[in-house]
């Protein structure tokens, strides 16, 4: 009987293991899918595109619909055609005035929205599915509009500089812009979760090893970073500034947050403009 007891006993305390081991998993990749994506979906709601901007919808390469804006340049040639890769909440609708902006400077603008997110279709919770949609935003300039990579500029915020610097590693652009970005999902989880050891980062999903990429990446890099940014370190701008290759830039903004572009206005915005067109007129 007491043979029988603890070998029940034993079963007990393997199965809960196994199940507290399952929850704790379960509840790590909520926690990591609730800090990377925060979409706001307008899908099915009629949302006016901006004046000046082409409604414009693609398809990723699994067939899902993206819908994104087009801002054409009045400027004849245009300096370059730029795709802005925004971050991880919201939608375009945030950053219209940024393609009315470089659109009034010479640039053709693309903003589009990630699955999952504004106007567009399926779920946002894989990286692969990110770097799916923003190489389908290069197929749609190059099929659609007829653009050349090299007359194409992939700026990222944030998230999307993971996306971005997912894209470039596979191509040769005009220029590339890594806007408060990060070296990997693990360095930053460093700081976003510093109860989880290290050794356990490897239970996440996704990895967004963007440092590990730019030694392959071949354009034009800036690296912009504001100081202090409490979402993201500023320590991540420097990281990925040592993994880039030349000829590359970085730029620390003091005072500018996290959201650079809009923190720092149209001074910093000058910056970037000027380092997009010397990289485009330099090839």
């Amino acid at each position: 009987m007491r043979q029988v007891f603890t070998r029940e006993r034993l079963i007990g305390v393997v199965v809960a293991l196994v199940l507290g081991c399952a929850a704790f998993v379960y509840g790590l990749r909520w926690v990591e899918s609730a800090i990377t994506f925060r979409p706001v979906s307008t899908l099915g709601q009629h949302i006016s595109p901006p004046a000046g901007a082409e409604d414009i919808s693609f398809r990723s390469s699994d067939g899902t619909h993206l819908h994104g804006w087009f801002f054409k340049t009045e400027a004849s040639p245009a300096v370059a055609t730029l795709i802005f890769f925004h971050g991880n909440g919201g939608n375009i609708s945030n950053v219209g005035w940024m393609g009315q902006r470089f659109a009034k400077h010479g640039f053709n603008v693309l903003l589009f929205d990630y699955r999952g997110y504004g106007g567009s279709e399926g779920e946002a919770a894989l990286e692969s599915d990110l770097y799916a949609d923003g190489d389908a935003a290069v197929a749609f300039l190059t099929r659609e509009k007829f653009v050349r990579p090299e007359n194409i500029v992939l700026y990222g915020h944030s998230l999307g500089t993971a996306v971005v610097a997912d894209v470039a590693s596979r191509g040769k652009y005009g220029a590339v812009v890594l806007e408060s970005g990060f070296s990997s999902a693990s360095s930053v989880a460093s700081t976003a979760l510093p109860w989880l050891p290290g050794f356990l980062h490897f239970l996440g999903k996704n990895r967004f090893e963007s440092g590990r990429k730019l030694a392959t990446v071949r354009s034009p890099i800036l690296i912009a970073h504001g100081d202090p940014d409490h979402t993201i370190p500023t320590t991540e701008a420097r990281l990925l500034f040592t993994a880039a290759n030349e000829p590359k830039k970085l730029l620390i903004v003091p005072g500018a947050g996290h959201v650079v572009f809009g923190a720092a206005g149209e001074p910093y915005l000058r910056q970037v403009e000027e380092f997009m067109r010397q990289s485009v007129t330099a090839r």
